[in-house]
C-alpha cells in the first residue's frame, strides 16, 4: 500500500499579501517563498475568514466560520471563548488514520487544552524558546520601544525565535525520515506580528528612506466609521508622518526576510532527506497587517484588503502545476482544513465547508466562488460586529454600530472612497446586502435576525 502524502503547514502571523517578492513587492528578499511559488501554485485571491488571530486559527483546525465554532475574538476580550468542543478537528482525524503530528510555535488558546489534546504527539510551544534563550545566557528580547519594534543586539540570526522554530521542525523531519507512517507538521511562527525585534543584518536590511508609502497611507478616513480614527488615537499613531512609519515598516520587512530564510532551511531539509517529492507544503498566515496603511497599525476594527487578503502558496509535487497562479477566490483557513482531510484520506465532517485547494489549483473544482466573505466581532477596545462581502469589483462592509462601507475596487483598489452613503451607488449597495443575507443564512449567522434582515433587505441603515 502506497504511503499517504506527508504535509507541512507553515502558518505565520500577520503577513501582508503584498510583502512577498512573488506577489509583486518591488524589493523584499523572499527567495524561499518565491521558490515555493515557482515550484507550486500561488493562490493570489486568498482571504482570511476573520482578521484576528484566535478565530482564524480555530477555523484552520475545524473548517468552520467563527460564528459557527464560537471562538470570535482573542483572549483578554469580553467576547473571547474557546471554540466549541463538538466541532471535530482534522488533527484528530489524521491521527486516527495513522498520521504522526507535530506542532511548533504559537498556540492562541483557540481551543481548551493544548495541541497534545487534539491528536498531536509532539508540541513545542513558544515558551520553550524563552527557556532556551535563558539557558544560553542571552538577554531577554528587548522591549524598550513597546509594540513598535527594535534591534535585538543580544543574538545572531541563528539564535532567534524563528531559527529555533525552524530547528524544531527540522528535528521532527529527521525523526520521521525513515518512518513508514505519514506525518503532518504545523509550524506557527509568531512573526512577523509586531513588535518586530530582530538582529542584524535583518534589522538594517531595508533602509527606511527607500520604502515608499502605501497607496492609501494618506487616507483621511472621511465618511468612515469613527472607530478607525479611534484606533489610531488609542495606539497614538495619529499624526505620524511617513518618516516616522518607515522605520517600523523596515523592521517588518526585515523580519519577513528572516522568516523566509528559516523556511529555506526547512525546504533544504526536505531535499536532503529525500522527502520533498511526497510532501505537500502549504504557506499562509492568519491575517495581514496595516503597518501604516490608511495611517493605521495592527488589524483591529477594519476589513480592508490590507488585513483580509493573505498569502497562500502550495507545493505538492505531481499534484499541482508548477509555477502556476490560481485566481479563484479562496478562504485560506477553511479551505486548508478541507484540503488536509482530502490529502489525508479522511472523511470530512459536515461542519467542514471549504474547498479542496488541489481542485482549485487545477481548475477542477465543482463550482468556483464568485465572491468571498469575512467577519469580525471585536478586539482589545470593545465588541464590534462587522460582516464583509467582496467580489472582483466591489466590497461591502456591514458595520452594525457605525456607517457602512462600500468600495469600488476597480476604480479605487486602495479603498479610500466610501460610497455607501452616495445615492448613485444605491443599486449596487442593495445587491451586495442581499448577497450578504444569503450568505449569513448559509452559515446560520446569529447576527441575522428579523430586525437586521429588515435593515439590510429594505436598506434601512441610517
Amino acid at each position: 500500500m502506497k504511503k499517504l502524502p506527508n504535509m507541512i503547514i507553515i502558518h505565520s502571523d500577520q503577513h501582508r499579501f503584498d510583502c512577498i517578492k512573488a506577489n509583486g513587492h518591488e524589493f523584499i528578499q523572499t527567495p524561499a517563498l518565491d521558490r515555493l511559488a515557482g515550484e507550486g501554485v500561488n493562490f493570489t485571491c486568498a482571504f482570511t475568514p476573520s482578521p484576528i488571530c484566535s478565530p482564524a486559527r480555530a477555523s484552520l483546525m475545524n473548517g468552520a466560520w467563527p460564528v459557527q465554532h464560537g471562538c470570535m475574538s482573542i483572549p483578554g476580550t469580553e467576547i473571547f471563548r474557546p471554540a466549541k468542543k463538538e466541532f471535530t478537528l482534522w488533527s484528530n482525524l489524521l491521527a486516527e488514520n495513522g498520521y504522526q503530528l507535530g506542532y511548533v510555535g504559537k498556540y492562541h488558546q483557540e481551543f481548551e487544552g493544548t495541541p497534545l489534546d487534539y491528536g498531536f504527539s509532539s508540541y513545542h510551544p513558544l515558551s520553550e524558546y524563552n527557556t532556551w534563550r535563558s539557558e544560553k545566557k542571552f538577554e531577554p528580547l528587548p522591549r524598550e520601544n513597546g509594540w513598535f519594534g527594535e534591534k535585538d543586539p543580544f543574538v545572531s540570526p541563528r539564535e532567534t525565535r524563528l531559527a529555533w522554530g525552524a530547528g524544531k521542525i527540522i528535528e521532527l523531519l529527521k525523526n520521521y525520515h525513515n518512518s513508514k507512517m505519514p506525518f503532518l507538521l504545523r509550524w506557527d511562527p509568531v512573526e512577523p506580528h509586531l513588535p518586530n525585534i530582530i538582529p542584524d543584518p535583518y534589522f538594517s536590511m531595508y533602509a527606511p528612506g527607500s520604502i515608499r508609502p502605501w497607496p492609501n497611507f494618506s487616507d483621511e478616513l472621511r465618511g468612515k466609521p469613527y472607530i478607525q480614527a479611534q484606533q489610531k488615537r488609542t495606539w497614538e499613531v495619529d499624526g505620524w508622518t511617513w518618516e516616522k512609519w518607515a522605520p517600523l515598516v523596515s523592521r517588518y520587512l526585515g523580519e519577513i526576510s528572516l522568516l523566509d530564510h528559516e523556511i529555506g532551511r526547512v525546504l533544504d531539509c526536505l531535499d536532503e532527506t529525500g522527502m520533498a517529492d511526497n510532501t505537500c507544503i502549504i504557506y499562509t498566515t492568519d491575517h495581514g497587517d496595516m503597518c501604516g496603511a490608511h495611517g493605521m497599525i495592527d488589524k483591529h476594527f477594519i476589513m480592508y484588503d490590507d488585513v483580509m487578503h493573505v498569502p497562500l502558496i502550495m507545493r505538492f509535487p505531481g499534484k499541482v502545476k508548477t509555477g502556476s497562479k490560481c485566481r479563484s477566490f479562496v478562504i485560506n483557513e477553511i479551505d486548508i482544513a478541507a484540503t488536509v482531510c482530502d490529502i489525508g484520506n479522511v472523511r470530512k465532517p459536515e461542519t467542514f465547508t471549504g474547498k479542496n485547494l488541489v481542485e482549485s489549483a487545477n481548475n477542477t473544482e465543482p463550482e468556483e466562488r464568485q465572491d468571498v466573505f469575512g467577519m469580525w466581532h471585536g478586539g482589545q477596545f470593545s465588541s464590534y460586529s462587522q460582516r464583509m462581502v467582496r467580489d472582483r469589483k466591489w466590497k461591502y462592509i456591514w458595520n452594525m454600530c457605525a456607517e457602512d462601507e462600500l468600495y469600488d475596487l476597480a476604480a479605487d483598489p486602495a479603498e479610500i472612497i466610501n460610497h455607501a452613503a452616495d445615492p448613485g451607488y444605491r443599486q449596487e449597495l442593495h445587491r451586495l446586502r442581499m448577497r450578504m443575507i444569503s450568505w449569513m443564512e448559509s452559515v446560520n449567522d446569529v447576527m441575522l435576525n428579523p430586525w437586521t434582515r429588515k435593515q439590510l433587505a429594505q436598506d434601512l441603515k441610517a
